[in-house]
C-alpha cells in the first residue's frame, strides 16, 4: 500500500477518529482530519447525539478503541468511577472516552495533526496526489485520502417523501421527535430494529406517555444480551453459508445456546462473507439478514426490560406489515398499511412519524454532496449489492472502470459490501487499526506484512 507523508481523513466521527488516532500511534505522517460538524468530532451520530439514557449494546469489556489493548475502555470507565468491564456504559460516556483519545493523540503529536471544521465538497485524484476543495473555498493538497462517512442518514420511503416536520421526522436523532406531544398523541416508528429501540427510549425519556407503534415487514426486535454458559467454541470456519450454515447454527444452539452459537461465528464472519459468491450474498440479504441482525446485534438487558415494560403497559405496539400510503389531515396522519400475509389495507391514525429504517447504504441514492460527486465522476462506485462503496480487502476504493484507487481508501460501515460485519465497534476498531498499520508500514515491523 502507498505510504503517504500527508493523509487527509474526510469524516471525523467514530471511524475517522479511530483511524486518525491509530495513524498517530503507529507513524510519523501528517494527518488532517476534516469534519464540518464540531459536535460529531470524535463521536459521530451514535455517541454524539445519544440521550442520557442510551446505553451501549456491548459490554465495556469489548468496547476498547484498540484491538491490541482490549481492556482500554473498561479501565478508563473504572478509573472515572463510571462502571466495570461488565457494564453497559452510556453512549455519552463512550463519546467522552473517544473525545479524550483524540485530545490525547493531538497533544502527543504536536504539529503532526490538524483538525479542520469544514466540509469537503470535491476531491480530485492525480498520479501524484489528491486535491480537496473545501466548503470555505480553500484547497488542501495531500498524498492520500481516507473517506470515513460513517452511517449515512436513512432515505425516505415513497409514502413520506412529500411530508415534513412536525408530521414527519426524517432524522431519528432529531430533537424535534418528542416536541409538543401530549398523552393523547401517537407516534409511528418506521422500523423495529436498533434505531426504533433508540427512538422509543428517547420518547419515553422525554416523558411521552402516549402510544408508540413500530412497524416493519417482519416485526422483529433486537434480542437481549444474557449470561451465557462456558463452552468450547469453533476452531475452524464453517465451510458453508445460507441454508447449510443456518442449519449448523441451529444444531449448535441446541447444545450451547443460540447466543453462543451466534457469537462464536464472529472471528469467521468476514471470511465467510468474502468466500460467498454474489448469488449467495444476495440470498442472505433477502432472506436471512433481518434474523441475523436481531440475534447478532443485541440490546442491553435494561433496555430490553424497558421495551418489555412499555409493551406490557400498552404504550408500545409492534406491527408486522408494509406501509402503502400516508395522508395528512389537520393534526394527524392517516396511514394505510397492510399486515404481512393479508391483502386488506388497514388504517392507522398517528400524530407523528419517525424514520427508523436504518442507515442508507445505496450509494446511488445518497444526498451527500461529496459522495454524489465522486460517484458521478466514476472515482468511486457502488458495490455489487448496492450496500456500500466498492473497495478491495485492503480498503482501496474501486473506480467505475474497475481500477483500484491507490490514493483513496474507505473505512467504516460503507465498506460492508466487502466485509459485511463492519458496523459494530469491535469490527471498526480492527479495520482502522489494520489500515493505519498498513499505511504507516507498521505491519512490517514484526514481519506481519509478509
Amino acid at each position: 500500500m502507498l505510504m503517504p507523508r500527508h493523509l487527509a481523513i474526510i469524516g471525523g466521527g467514530f471511524t475517522g477518529t479511530l483511524l486518525a488516532v491509530n495513524l498517530l500511534r503507529h507513524g510519523t505522517l501528517k494527518v488532517t482530519l476534516i469534519e464540518q460538524r464540531p459536535e460529531r468530532l470524535g463521536k459521530g451520530l451514535a455517541f454524539g447525539g445519544a440521550g442520557a439514557g442510551h446505553v451501549l449494546n456491548v459490554r465495556a469489556s469489548n468496547m476498547s478503541a484498540f484491538p491490541d489493548q482490549p481492556g482500554h475502555f473498561a479501565e478508563w470507565l473504572q478509573r472515572h468511577g463510571l462502571g466495570t468491564d461488565g457494564s453497559f456504559a452510556t453512549r455519552t460516556h463512550y463519546g467522552t472516552y473517544l473525545s479524550a483519545l483524540l485530545d490525547d493523540a493531538r497533544k502527543a503529536a504536536n504539529d503532526q495533526v490538524t483538525i479542520l471544521e469544514d466540509q469537503a465538497v470535491d476531491l480530485i485524484l492525480t498520479g501524484s496526489g489528491c486535491s480537496i476543495t473545501l466548503g470555505s473555498g480553500a484547497r488542501l493538497d495531500v498524498d492520500m485520502v481516507a473517506l470515513a462517512p460513517g452511517n449515512l442518514p436513512p432515505h425516505d420511503l415513497p409514502a413520506f417523501q412529500h411530508l415534513s416536520s412536525p408530521h414527519y421526522i426524517s432524522n431519528p436523532w432529531s430533537s424535534e421527535m418528542a416536541r409538543d406531544l401530549t398523552a393523547h398523541d401517537s407516534v409511528l416508528l418506521l422500523g423495529s430494529g436498533l434505531t426504533a429501540v433508540d427512538c422509543a427510549q428517547t420518547l419515553d425519556g422525554a416523558g411521552f406517555t402516549g402510544t408508540i407503534y413500530a412497524i416493519s415487514r417482519r416485526g422483529l426486535m433486537p434480542r437481549r444480551h444474557a449470561p451465557a454458559l462456558p463452552f468450547s467454541s469453533r476452531r475452524e470456519r464453517p465451510a458453508s453459508m445460507c441454508t447449510a450454515l443456518l442449519q449448523s447454527v441451529r444444531r449448535r444452539s441446541e447444545g450451547i445456546g443460540w447466543r453462543n452459537a451466534v457469537d462464536e461465528l464472529r472471528p469467521f464472519t468476514q471470511d465467510i462473507w468474502r468466500s460467498a459468491d454474489a448469488t449467495t450474498r444476495a440470498r442472505f440479504l433477502r432472506h436471512l439478514r433481518p434474523y441475523w441482525d436481531v440475534h447478532r446485534h443485541r440490546i442491553a438487558p435494561e433496555v430490553a426490560d424497558r421495551m418489555d415494560r412499555m409493551i406490557a403497559e400498552g404504550r408500545l405496539h409492534i406491527l408486522t406489515g408494509k406501509i402503502e400510503s400516508a395522508v395528512v389531515h389537520d393534526a394527524a396522519i392517516d396511514i394505510g398499511w397492510r399486515r404481512r400475509g393479508d391483502a386488506r389495507t388497514q388504517s392507522l391514525h398517528v400524530t407523528r412519524v419517525v424514520n427508523c429504517t436504518g442507515p442508507l447504504s445505496d450509494l446511488s441514492r445518497t444526498a451527500d454532496p461529496l459522495l454524489r460527486k465522486l460517484a458521478d465522476a466514476g472515482t468511486i462506485r457502488p458495490d455489487a449489492l448496492a450496500i456500500g462503496i466498492d473497495v478491495d480487502r485492503d480498503g482501496r476504493a474501486v473506480a467505475r472502470d474497475g481500477r483500484l484507487q491507490e490514493r483513496l481508501v474507505v473505512a467504516g460501515p460503507m465498506t460492508r459490501g466487502a466485509h459485511w460485519e463492519i458496523v459494530a465497534v469491535p469490527d471498526i476498531r480492527r479495520q482502522t487499526w489494520a489500515l493505519a498499520r498498513a499505511i504507516t508500514g507498521a505491519h512490517w515491523v514484526e514481519a506481519e506484512g509478509l
